[in-house]
């Protein structure tokens, strides 16, 4: 199985979105530095990278960056918003020095849902754009990522049936709920979901996902709101697996290896025949109410079975 580490190299950034969890500090990595980080993972036993900020591709060493990973045999990534790939020439330039891989941050299909998120009236102009672009420049294998809140909770399935259909070689999605404790979160409470809101609409993006036979993962959510697809949930494949994660932040935690991947859980949690695979809710007591998780009482062998097939 791939052991992938997160270098933030940079932490400006060319939108505002009022989920950011890392927002701009103006730090930037030296190249030196970065190497080195991609040394450590490397000898951390690491097979890749993600690279990423702040927005990855304003850092002006990028492309180096990309091909010394390749030269330590660590295979990179970047998550990016899509604006700077927007423009052919600068895409060509990170598929020259050996980029085969992107995560595309997405919110919306709509573009007002997009720029309310963002911050940007041109984000999703940009992100089609970028799109075109990813289909043109071959070699490059592209994930959609998308942080789930408040504002588009209530279509999350129309947004990846707009991807599949007009962007059909997109083939892995990942579903990240919003971490009410991360920086702007906490300064628009407006923008948090509670689980009930998205419950419904991931549920029917994840059928149609798998129904066109696309793979997904999703972040940050108990399985009691993962009915049939406990299986995805990223912290039980974690737990599962027995996996930990390494980033190196670009602010004072600098780095950190998370090896346990449990959150806080209520009493009905005690009960519920998951929860040694389950991973809890972060912000129980706090952003959210601790009625809104309940016990299951599915056979957890089945689950970890499903998760130990697909590696």
């Amino acid at each position: 199985m791939a052991k992938i580490g997160y270098i933030q190299v940079t932490r400006t950034c060319n939108q505002k979105c009022i989920i950011c969890s890392n927002p701009p500090n103006e730090k930037v990595l030296s190249l030196q530095t970065a190497k080195l980080e991609i040394d450590k993972l490397k000898n951390n036993g690491c097979t890749g990278v993600i690279l990423t900020g702040g927005e990855p591709t304003l850092y002006e060493k990028l492309p180096e960056l990309i091909r010394y990973s390749f030269k330590k045999n660590i295979f990179p990534r970047i998550i990016t918003n899509g604006q700077k790939i927007a423009k052919l020439r600068y895409l060509k330039t990170l598929q020259r020095a050996g980029l085969k891989h992107i995560h595309l941050s997405i919110f919306s299909y709509q573009s007002k849902i997009q720029a309310k998120i963002s911050q940007n009236n041109h984000s999703l102009y940009n992100i089609k754009r970028a799109l075109d672009n990813l289909n043109k420049v071959e070699g490059i294998t592209v994930d959609v990522n998308t942080a789930i809140s408040k504002y588009n909770a209530n279509h999350l399935s129309k947004t990846v049936q707009w991807i599949v259909k007009n962007y059909p070689f997109i083939n892995h999605f990942v579903f990240n709920n919003l971490d009410p404790y991360m920086n702007r979160a906490m300064k628009n409470p407006q923008i948090i979901p509670t689980l009930n809101d998205f419950e419904l609409e991931l549920h029917r993006a994840l059928s149609f996902l798998e129904k066109n036979k696309k793979t997904f993962r999703v972040e940050k959510v108990p399985l009691c709101y993962l009915t049939d697809y406990e299986h995805v949930s990223t912290e039980t494949r974690k737990i599962v697996k027995k996996e930990s994660r390494t980033v190196y932040f670009l602010d004072e935690k600098k780095r950190v290896t998370q090896k346990s991947w449990f959150s806080r859980k209520t009493d009905d949690c005690q009960q519920c025949s998951l929860k040694n695979i389950c991973s809890g809710l972060y912000a129980i007591g706090g952003f959210y109410k601790e009625t809104e998780l309940y016990a299951v009482f599915e056979d957890p062998k089945k689950i970890i079975k499903k998760i130990r097939q697909n590696q």
